[in-house]
């Protein structure tokens, strides 16, 4: 089969390559918007989270059978239209839990313990540190939005450190006896928390979830942590609040200038193990579908719950 891959990485051609030695394979470091000038009759398009699949774009995919992203998240990919045209597509799912949720806490430390201007200082002989008091995150009351791969491992770890844990999310996993979480809905989950982690897929559902009004419920001085997906947060709630927002992720880059927010360029998932796991994972997608068998990461249930 002819499958090409875009927004690829070195060591993800050498991985592929030697994975599916019979297979005709095209890879292209740029999107596919950027990449794929002309008609080709590619069977199988993998993709990455900046590629945006356009009615343009498929009608220059006459032959293509399945799309995968190479991601969790795939609102760039628009499901439900894909799944009108009877294409297969599939994501990654359960990669990142361990990468994005350290990634988490490691943003949310940088803000209560202001490590990043205590590093910045001694670098340049400064070791003042007087006005650089911090807050424990022991004792206080962790919320999380998404109790999924990321939202479970944000709670395992928010209990290593003493953390009361709260959390709204589609369903019920058996994570919240274990780890006692208070499971509740979204308003009361806001109003109890000291600290929010937003781990949700972005839906029609989720898009803008946290808002001016919603923002009315939450505790006065809550910390808000956001590695999922900036749309999930609506943009003009960082000029009506003064909270600090730790992100890994934004909807208008024009404000992350401002002093209350903390800001990293979509990198939590960026670790060794993670990016193994999204080829091995990937891999394991492709050879189910070059061998007719179900896909472990079909989208078409996911898609008609978020999207019907």
């Amino acid at each position: 089969m002819k499958i090409a891959f875009f927004e690829i990485k070195k060591e993800e051609k050498i991985f592929f390559k030697k994975a599916l030695p019979k297979e005709e394979l095209y890879f292209f470091d740029d999107t596919i918007n950027n990449s794929l000038q002309k008609a080709e009759d590619y069977d199988i398009v993998s993709v990455f989270v900046h590629s945006r699949i356009t009615d343009n774009i498929l009608n220059k995919l006459p032959k293509l059978k399945y799309l995968q992203t190479r991601s969790t998240g795939f609102e760039h990919i628009k499901c439900k239209m894909l799944y009108d045209k009877n294409f297969v597509v599939s994501n990654v799912a359960g990669y990142g839990g361990p990468a994005v949720a350290e990634f988490a806490f490691s943003l949310l430390l940088n803000a209560t313990r202001k490590t990043y201007m205590a590093l910045n200082r001694t670098k340049n002989n400064n070791f003042q540190y007087h006005d650089l008091k911090g807050i424990e995150l022991y004792g206080k009351t962790l919320g999380i939005l998404g109790l999924g791969t990321i939202g479970s491992q944000m709670a395992r770890i928010g209990k290593g450190f003493g953390m009361k844990l709260v959390a709204y999310s589609r369903s019920k996993t058996k994570i919240v006896d274990e780890l006692e979480i208070d499971f509740c809905d979204f308003k009361s989950v806001l109003a109890k928390s000291d600290i929010l982690m937003i781990a949700l897929p972005l839906t029609p559902s989720t898009k803008n979830m946290l808002n001016e009004h919603s923002a009315k419920h939450m505790n006065k001085n809550i910390i808000i942590v956001n590695v999922a997906r900036g749309e999930i947060v609506e943009d003009s709630l960082y000029t009506k609040i003064n909270n600090i927002f730790c992100l890994d992720v934004i909807g208008d880059i024009k404000y992350i200038q401002q002093n209350n927010i903390l800001y990293t360029p979509h990198m939590a998932y960026y670790t060794k193990e993670a990016l193994e796991r999204i080829m091995n994972i990937s891999l394991i997608n492709i050879k189910a579908f070059i061998d007719n068998k179900p896909l472990p990461n079909c989208l078409k249930i996911v898609c008609k719950k978020d999207y019907n």
